[in-house]
């Protein structure tokens, strides 16, 4: 994440201040779509478009699982970024295996800008890129699981579907309530600049917590019985809370490891076949511990926890 405005880059990219010290993330600019349609502004086609991640980005880590589960990786190349986000935001390192594959860019701004030279605002991953018209597809993870999850079918083969439309309305309901108070209310807790403001998100955060562990008492996902995008998009944060969220975000009132059904849901999911090597904790905790210098200064990176997620589960067969 970073901001280029009017040219400058700057990596203060949230504002507390203008907002009574709440976090607030801005929109995504990039809204186009990939579709099956061969006369679509997008078509599907194997090996026309890039996609741009980071492992230790919550949202990016979405597509990277949506590539893997619906048989994408020979179709949709990866470029990843560095851990480190610092002054010159997203970057990347290619002496240190973090290239840019297409480009050769040194900065993720650099392709924002080849998108659009007069582009000015967040520059974020992940970023699905159209070789052919050479420009952003879309910035915004939400639909970029969606358009891996059924638009690529035909090249693929792969049927499996993470956003069944007889599901769709509750899907929708459940993937606002974790973005709201999950997904984002880590952020919201992580950010805060105001003690009132903090301990606000903090008790929304473990409200909505505390319900979900209810919710997986009663049922193996989000959802009832079918795992589902809203599974993938809760499961991004549940894996970093405890490693990052929880102590350098300072919401330390339980780790998920305390939650038996919370624990449970996020070790079965870790184990679905190919989720374990887009999990990159290493990055992880590099990127969050030494990208924000406002709320941990020295940079040091915490060697604990232990974390295994490898261990038995009671979800059953997932897939």
């Amino acid at each position: 994440m970073g901001l280029l405005i009017e040219g400058k880059w700057h990596d203060q990219w949230y504002d507390t201040d203008a907002t009574g010290g709440r976090f607030e993330r801005s929109a995504a600019q990039f809204r186009n779509w990939v579709e099956a349609d061969a006369d679509a502004d997008f078509p599907a086609q194997s090996k026309r478009y890039h996609l741009y991640v980071s492992y230790a980005c919550p949202w990016a880590h979405r597509t990277l699982i949506f590539r893997k589960l619906k048989g994408l990786e020979k179709h949709i190349d990866v470029s990843v970024v560095h851990p480190l986000m610092l002054e010159n935001g997203w970057e990347f390192a290619p002496q240190q295996g973090y290239g840019d594959q297409l480009h050769q860019h040194a900065y993720l701004h650099q392709l924002y800008c080849q998108a659009n030279p007069e582009y000015s605002g967040r520059v974020t991953v992940p970023v699905l890129w159209d070789s052919q018209q050479h420009t952003v597809v879309s910035n915004e993870s939400a639909d970029i699981i969606r358009m891996f999850n059924s638009e690529f079918d035909a090249i693929t083969g792969n049927t499996l579907d993470f956003y069944p439309e007889s599901k769709r309305t509750e899907i929708d309901d459940i993937n606002a309530f974790v973005y709201e108070h999950i997904n984002n209310g880590v952020y919201k807790c992580g950010f805060a600049t105001e003690q009132s403001v903090y301990e606000e998100e903090y008790d929304r955060l473990f409200s909505a917590l505390d319900e979900l562990e209810q919710k997986l008492a009663q049922q193996r996902f989000l959802v009832g019985d079918q795992l589902t995008e809203a599974d993938w998009r809760l499961f991004t944060t549940l894996v970093r809370f405890d490693a990052v969220y929880y102590s350098h975000f300072k919401t330390n009132r339980k780790r998920i490891i305390d939650y038996p059904n919370l624990w449970d849901y996020v070790r079965a999911l870790y184990q679905v076949p190919g989720i374990a090597e887009t999990t990159v904790m290493a990055d992880i905790k590099q990127h969050y511990y030494g990208s924000h210098p406002m709320i941990n200064a020295n940079q040091l990176v915490p060697k604990g926890p232990d974390l295994d997620f490898s261990q038995p589960h009671n979800r059953g067969q997932i897939l």
